[in-house]
């Protein structure tokens, strides 16, 4: 038995044991139970990036604007809009008649508080602000309109406003109950209200009957953080759970569930990418040659066509197909170890020479993935380790402070499915994804793109980002993943999403 063979196994044994060993299912009717691999911490929108976020809060709070499973944007808060004076102003009709979820009004001010808020000193503690720097200010025209003013055109910025930073908060509850209760007592015009959460365990949130869409079909939705995947997967075989959610199937489970009569898997095509990043700044990985010599010595498609059972693809650059700036013509570096060892002799790179892996502990898929990496290394004369850290830990703590080791694993969900917003952090000059580099020219071109409206032109430019970036090996591109749920039979009117924002309004279960 290999050694991948004999981690599937293990995984397989572990959830068939947890579904023999968990007590029977009791489902209060109009209850659904979603497994989450993550507790965000905070459920502040200002105070995020993470798709496990939104994956509970695009059902807490709306936006001026929202988009679907179908990727298309629409209406949110805001019924309609115009752009003004060239792009530079926006214009939002707001919708009527709205409340949060405490009876608060939705208003024009509520709007403006919000993003004086994300813009302001609150927001500069977040990783949000930067993706709405465009905007100058926000001017109440009257109650149910605004003008949004910005500094430059956004060709973005109407996705934007569907999701994360940009989601409208209560002014009066958060004046009267504080930016740290607000935190852990989120208040929103969204169709559900959180009504407990308990940190690292769950969030429970029930429908909010008074929402302008209409009441949801559930009563109820749980969310059990279960950071480990083949617990979640034995909680979904023996039925404590309804649905698992990205991340967190493991591949090699996905035969095992399908035999499972009472579970689907779900799959559809998705943004996320997966990469291991390198560290610029010091190290035998701050030399551009050491860099390219790694991408040559890993086979990446070997690794997409064992381990990852035709649910991802394989990538050039750090984005995937769904992605605004990818360039089609684009390949990844081949499968060369011999170019690899001689890019490292002429690197001055002894054979043996150690290098750490960082990567998040719970992603049982992304795990045999590095494996397979760290073998692959061996072979061209580098001693590649693992380094597993907590998920919050490696994401919080150790990437943004540049603790890293030579290469860190990096999964981004691109929801806005546009290359800015995946680019801009992983490579402008002081974000939290780049702790390491800083490229003058790169940041231009990063820059010059924000404020074009022309298509053609935004689109030559982010592609000529993603040629720069990989000239540069600034990461090792590994593929874009397929979102992955698994789902009870029981539960009905699931449309999976692309970007794991699930809004769960008309899902129902028997």
């Amino acid at each position: 038995m290999t050694k991948k063979q004999g981690m599937r196994s293990a995984l397989m044994a572990l959830a068939l044991a947890g579904g023999l060993m968990a007590t029977a299912p009791a489902h209060a009717e109009g209850t659904l139970t979603v497994s989450s691999p993550q507790d965000p911490g905070s459920w502040d929108p200002v105070d995020t990036f993470l798709v496990n976020w939104s994956s509970v809060a695009t059902n807490i709070y709306d936006g001026l604007t929202y988009r679907g499973p179908d990727t298309k944007l629409v209406p949110g808060l805001a019924t309609s809009w115009e752009e003004l004076d060239n792009g530079t102003r926006i214009r939002f009709h707001l919708r009527e008649g709205v409340t949060f979820q405490n009876g608060e009004a939705f208003n024009a001010d509520a709007v403006k508080f919000t993003f004086d808020r994300l813009m302001g000193d609150e927001g500069k503690k977040g990783p949000q602000r930067s993706n709405y720097a465009a905007i100058k200010s926000v001017e109440v025209i009257d109650e149910n309109t605004v003008d949004m003013n910005l500094t430059q055109p956004d060709p973005v910025l109407l996705t934007k406003l569907a999701g994360y930073g940009a989601m409208i908060v209560p002014p009066k509850y958060i004046a009267e109950k504080g930016e740290d209760f607000f935190n852990a007592h989120p208040i929103g015009t969204g169709p559900f209200k959180m009504v407990s959460y308990e940190p690292k365990v769950g969030v429970t949130l029930e429908a909010y009957a008074g929402h302008w869409g209409g009441a949801p079909k559930l009563s109820t939705v749980k969310y059990r953080f279960i950071s480990e995947p083949s617990t979640a997967v034995a909680e979904l075989q023996a039925g404590n759970v309804d649905l698992v959610i990205p991340p967190t199937i493991p591949i090699g489970m996905i035969p095992t569930i399908q035999e499972d009569e009472n579970i689907d898997v779900v799959s559809t095509a998705s943004p996320t990418v997966y990469a291991l990043r390198f560290n610029t700044g010091n190290g035998i990985t701050a030399d551009e040659k050491v860099r390219k010599a790694m991408i040559y010595g890993v086979d990446r498609q070997a690794i997409i066509d064992s381990i990852l059972g035709g649910q991802a693809a394989p990538i050039a650059s750090f984005q995937g197909d769904l992605s605004f700036g990818i360039d089609p013509e684009m390949k990844p570096l081949p499968y060369d170890p011999t170019k690899a060892k001689a890019l490292l002799k002429e690197a001055g790179v002894a054979p043996g020479a150690k290098i750490q892996i960082d990567i998040r502990g719970n992603d049982a898929t992304f795990n045999e993935v590095v494996q397979a990496v760290a073998s692959y290394l061996q072979i061209i004369g580098l001693n590649a380790t693992i380094k597993p850290y907590e998920t919050n830990v490696l994401l919080n703590d150790i990437i943004p402070a540049g603790k890293t080791g030579a290469m860190f694993q990096q999964s981004w969900g691109g929801w806005t499915l546009d290359y800015d917003n995946t680019a801009y952090f992983m490579y402008h000059t002081g974000e939290k994804w780049n702790p390491y580099d800083s490229d003058p020219d790169l940041d231009k071109l990063l820059e010059s793109q924000r404020a074009i409206t022309d298509r053609a032109k935004r689109e030559e430019i982010l592609q000529s980002i993603a040629h720069y970036t990989a000239d540069r090996a600034l990461e090792m591109p590994l593929y874009n993943l397929n979102a992955i749920f698994g789902v009870s039979k029981r539960v009905k009117g699931f449309v999976p999403v692309p970007d794991s924002r699930l809004r769960l309004t008309e899902v129902s279960v028997d």
